[in-house]
Formats: structure tokens, C-alpha cells, sequence
């Protein structure tokens, strides 16, 4: 397909576009910018916790006396939650990766609704924006925590009101952008493209979208019912008998605040999901292909995601055993989610025994690919005993929930988001990125990493609570664990620190004169956006002319084969 679209303007080409590539863009930095914010605040955050009565370095004039209060703690807690899930991860595994991969690997010209893909990314954009208005706000920002429960989000300050409808708009960027990627999938795969000719990135993509769609409509609706609850003093979460600062709420009462935490938890679970699913598929592609050697069982790879997909919708109800639901129900859920650790546990092991026998490259993006097996494990094997009732009733709000996510979600998906980057920078760019740099970046993120999350575990046994400004320094019990708070706030800058060969390596390989004929597939893959499009694909259309399929995503090292690729489109 030739490049014969009519001469656009720059806010057409580059801010309005319609473009999948340019959209996927404006995700990917727009993500990291709030991915950047976020950590910002999770810095500040741990500098309080180490020492909650010094002032803060730095940025400390910003606050009153130079330090956190209560108040505005956990302003920050709330806000960093968010950011960090749903205006960073998300939108980057999703609306970046997804965006611009998704039609090149199917041989697609583009989205199948590119207006509905530039109302989904400026959707994103705007309620982001909305959300960080709270700062500015009287009372600071949302402080109700990033699951925002009744009543205390209700009578919170104006800074949860924004944040309500900064949620409305981030629901319905998620509902357009996942809608666009499963209607693309389904109807503009090139001839020779079948179900099981699909990439592993393309399922997890289709499942994860699939996700967005059943899940996020109970929570906008929800969203909705708590702004009525502030706003028009309606009682859809707000109880009978409420007192307020010592006086009766003037709310009609009636209203269950847990109905709130059902809604919630019907997304939030499937959204731990949403993060790490995406993430699966990053890794699969890197691994086949820097392994030379097909994944190892690609069928079950692909049953396991879609089973794990939606059976991610009966197992909610694991984060509430302790608001007292009967034993029925907590044994149901207890059974539901010992079940979903096992496509699970096939994925990873999947993943692992892809590595034998294969002639391992360990470029970055392997280096990120391989590290993520073993965090993810982590995570996830930390995750059974809150799985499980009379564990969780220990475990409960304390750190070692705070270790099992972020175990999931740290070293786990944001390093598959690394190694995205550095994978598939070369096509978006038509430069590498610099090995040596990579490197450096990997091996500190590594370590730091693991030394800030770690600790968390010891705490959360020891029986710690989250969300306490003081880090804990009050309570007798966790006088043995405390100390934890000063090695991970320095752990939590060194982490910071490792990260400035990434982005020096970002914009050093940007500003360098263009490789003249870069090479389109310098990992020597096999999938459609490698070896049937430029580095960078054209403007319109992607592909010079329209390719054609004629076998499987990882035909590495067949044998009598001149090379050790075969590419999907050579027949």
C-alpha cells in the first residue's frame, strides 16, 4: 500500500492524529510522564516514612513545616495508586504496545475506528489532567486511598470529586481503546492469519481487552453513583446513623459502602490482569525470539490466557474476607482463586522451558525478559496466602500485600514494559538503543528493585499496617521491622538513580543523525511487523503492499532451512 494519504497538517499529523503509530506515541510518553509523577510521589513518600520528623529534602518547601501531614500522606498514597495503575501501566501495556503493535503484527493499515482511537487517547489525557487538578484543590487531592471506599471518600475533600470524574473519563479511554483492538483483531488479519497463527503479544492483547470491556462498566457506573452520593446527597454507599465530625450526615442513609467495594474489586481484580497479561505477551515475543526456538507450548499458552482471563471474574471477593461475607462465600472464593493460579503457573512454567535448548541472546531486552520469570514468580507465589481466609486475616492491610503487588506489578510488568521499549524501539525509531546503557540500566533496576520490595515481606508478617504516615514508629508491635523504612527509602532512590541511563539512552539515540538504511529486523524475528514493514513504517498503511501469512509466529531453527528464521509471510 503506497503512501498516497493527501499532506497533513502538524495538529493533524502529530497531536489530533489518527494514526495508530503516532497514537501509540503519544500513549507511550504520556504514560511515562505519569509513571515519572507517580514515583515522585512514592519518593517523598518514603522519605516520610524513614524519618516523619525531618523535613523533607529538595521539595520540601512545597509543605507546611517542611513535612508531610496525615492528611496530605495520604493524598499521596491515593494519588500514587492511581497514577501508577491507571494513568502509567495501563495505558502504556495497553494503549502504547497495543496500539501501535496490534495492526502491525495482523498486517492491519491501521485501527478499525481511528477517530475512536484519538477520542480514546485525549479521553486518557483529560481525565489525568482532572485528577491532578485535586492538588491545587482546597484540601489537597483525593485522599480516600486508590480504591476510594464510603463513606470516608464521600465526605472526603473537593479533591475527590475530581477524582471521581477523572475515573469517568479513564473508564470510557478504556472502553473505547479495548473495543477499537478486539473489533481490529477480529476483522483485519491478513489472508493466512488464523487463530493459531496469531503472535502470543496478539492474544494476550485480545484477552486483556475482552477485560476492559466486561469489567469497567460496573465500576463507571459506580463512579457515577458516588459523585450522586457528594454531589446531589443521594445514599447509594452512604449508611443509616451516620455521625460526621459529631453530627448526624444529612444523607437519606440506606446505602451500602459494601457495595462499593463488590463494584470495585469486580475491576480491580481482573485489572491485576489488565497489567500483567500484556506484560506475558511482551515477554513470550522476546523470548522465542532471542532464544531461536519456537515458545514452547503455544497452545496451552493461549487456552491458559483466555482461561485466566475470565476466570479473573469470580475471585474479587478474596480482597474482602474480612468484612464478614460467611464462610459459603469465602470458601467459593477461596476455591476460585487457588484454581486461577494454575494457567497461571502453566504460563510461567511455559515461559521457563521455552528457555532449554535454546541458543540464548542476552541482549536488554532479554536481560528485562529473564528477570521477569523469576519477580513474577514471586509475586505471584506471595499471592496464595491472601488467597486463602484464615492467612489474609493476619495478612490483611498490612505490607506484605503491599510486596505481593507491587512484586507483580514492579519488577514484573513494568520490567516486560523495559523490555518492550528496548525491543521494539529499532521499528519505531529506526535506531537501537545502546547496549552497553541498557545494560547498566538493568543490572542497578535489578537490584534496587528487589531491595526496596523485599523488605516489605518482613514487615507485613510482622504485622505492619499500610497507610501510616509515621511508618509505623507508634505501634509496639512492629518495632523490630521498622528500621526497613530507612534501608528502602535509600533503596527507593537508588532505583531512581538506576533509571537515568534509561533515559539518557532514550534521548541520545533520538537526537543522533538517522541510520540511512536502517535495518528493518535487526533481532532477525519472524512476526509481520518486522519482516514485512520499513523501521518506521510508513505513514499510511504501514506495509509497502499488503502482506500474506502462510504459517506460525516462531518458526525459529527449522530444520533445512538456509537461516534460522522463517518469516509468517514467506511462503
Amino acid at each position: 500500500m503506497s503512501n498516497t494519504h493527501h499532506e497533513e497538517s502538524f495538529w493533524t499529523k502529530y497531536i489530533f492524529s489518527q494514526d495508530h503509530k503516532v497514537i501509540g506515541i503519544q500513549y507511550g510518553l504520556t504514560s511515562l510522564l505519569f509513571l515519572l509523577f507517580g514515583f515522585t510521589l512514592m519518593m517523598i513518600m518514603r522519605w516520610q516514612l524513614a524519618y516523619p520528623d525531618t523535613p523533607i529534602p529538595i521539595v520540601g518547601w512545597m509543605f507546611e513545616n517542611r513535612m508531610l501531614s496525615p492528611d496530605m500522606y495520604n493524598s499521596f498514597g491515593a494519588m500514587h495508586g492511581t497514577i501508577m495503575i491507571f494513568l502509567g501501566v495501563v495505558p502504556i501495556v495497553v494503549g502504547a504496545f497495543g496500539n501501535y503493535l496490534v495492526p502491525l503484527q495482523i498486517g492491519a493499515p491501521d485501527m478499525a475506528f481511528p477517530k475512536l482511537n484519538m477520542a480514546s487517547y485525549w479521553s486518557y489525557l483529560v481525565g489525568g489532567i482532572v485528577m491532578l487538578i485535586g492538588f491545587v484543590l482546597p484540601g489537597g487531592a483525593a485522599n480516600s486511598g486508590w480504591t476510594s471506599y464510603p463513606p470516608l471518600s464521600v465526605v472526603a475533600t473537593a479533591g475527590q470529586t475530581v477524582w471521581l470524574i477523572g475515573m469517568v473519563f479513564l473508564i470510557t479511554s478504556s472502553l473505547l481503546g479495548s473495543m477499537n483492538i478486539i473489533v481490529t483483531i477480529v476483522q483485519l488479519r491478513v489472508p493466512g492469519l488464523t487463530w493459531m497463527r496469531l503472535p502470543f503479544f496478539i492474544w494476550a492483547q485480545l484477552v486483556t481487552s475482552f477485560l476492559l470491556v466486561l469489567a469497567f462498566p460496573p465500576l463507571e457506573a459506580a463512579a457515577i453513583f458516588q459523585l450522586m452520593d457528594r454531589l446531589a446527597l443521594t445514599s447509594f454507599f452512604m449508611p443509616s446513623g451516620l455521625i460526621v465530625g459529631g453530627a448526624a450526615a444529612s444523607y437519606a442513609g440506606g446505602g451500602s459502602p459494601l457495595l462499593w467495594q463488590h463494584l470495585f474489586w469486580f475491576l480491580a481484580h481482573p485489572e491485576v490482569y489488565v497489567l500483567i497479561l500484556p506484560a506475558m505477551g511482551v515477554i513470550g515475543e522476546i523470548i522465542a525470539n532471542n532464544t531461536r526456538k519456537p515458545l514452547w507450548g503455544y497452545k496451552p499458552l493461549v487456552y491458559s490466557v483466555i482461561f485466566l482471563g475470565f476466570m479473573s471474574f469470580i475471585v474479587w471477593a478474596h480482597h474482602m474476607f474480612l468484612t464478614g461475607m460467611g464462610t459459603t462465600m469465602s470458601s467459593f472464593f477461596m476455591i476460585t482463586t487457588m484454581i486461577i493460579s494454575i494457567p497461571s503457573v502453566v504460563i510461567l512454567s511455559a515461559l521457563f522451558l521455552s528457555l532449554w535448548g535454546g541458543s540464548i541472546r542476552f541482549n536488554t531486552p532479554m536481560l528485562f525478559a529473564l528477570s521477569f520469570l523469576p519477580m513474577f514468580g514471586i509475586g505471584g507465589l506471595t499471592g496464595l496466602p491472601l488467597g486463602l481466609a484464615t492467612a489474609d486475616i493476619h495478612l490483611h492491610d498490612t505490607y506484605y500485600v503491599i510486596g505481593h503487588f507491587h512484586y507483580v506489578v514492579a519488577p514484573g510488568t513494568i520490567f516486560a514494559i523495559f523490555a518492550g521499549i528496548y525491543f521494539w524501539f529499532p521499528k519505531i525509531t529506526g535506531k537501537p538503543l545502546n547496549e552497553i546503557l541498557g545494560k547498566v540500566h538493568f543490572i542497578f533496576s535489578f537490584i534496587f528493585m528487589n531491595l526496596f520490595f523485599m523488605p516489605m515481606f518482613f514487615q507485613g508478617i510482622a504485622g505492619m499496617s499500610r497507610r501510616l504516615s509515621d511508618g509505623g514508629m507508634a505501634y509496639a508491635h512492629t518495632q523490630g521491622v521498622v528500621h526497613y523504612n530507612d534501608f528502602m527509602m535509600y533503596a527507593s532512590w537508588g532505583l531512581a538513580i538506576a533509571q537515568i541511563p534509561f533515559i539518557v539512552n532514550i534521548i541520545m539515540t533520538i537526537i543522533k543523525n538517522k541510520d540511512k538504511n536502517p535495518d528493518p529486523n535487526p533481532w532477525q524475528a519472524t512476526t509481520l511487523e518486522w519482516t514485512a514493514a520499513p523501521s518506521p513504517p510508513i505513514g499510511h498503511g504501514n506495509f509497502v503492499e499488503i502482506p500474506s501469512v502462510y504459517r506460525g509466529p516462531y518458526e525459529y531453527s527449522v530444520p533445512d532451512e538456509k537461516e534460522d528464521f522463517t518469516p509468517q509471510n514467506k511462503k
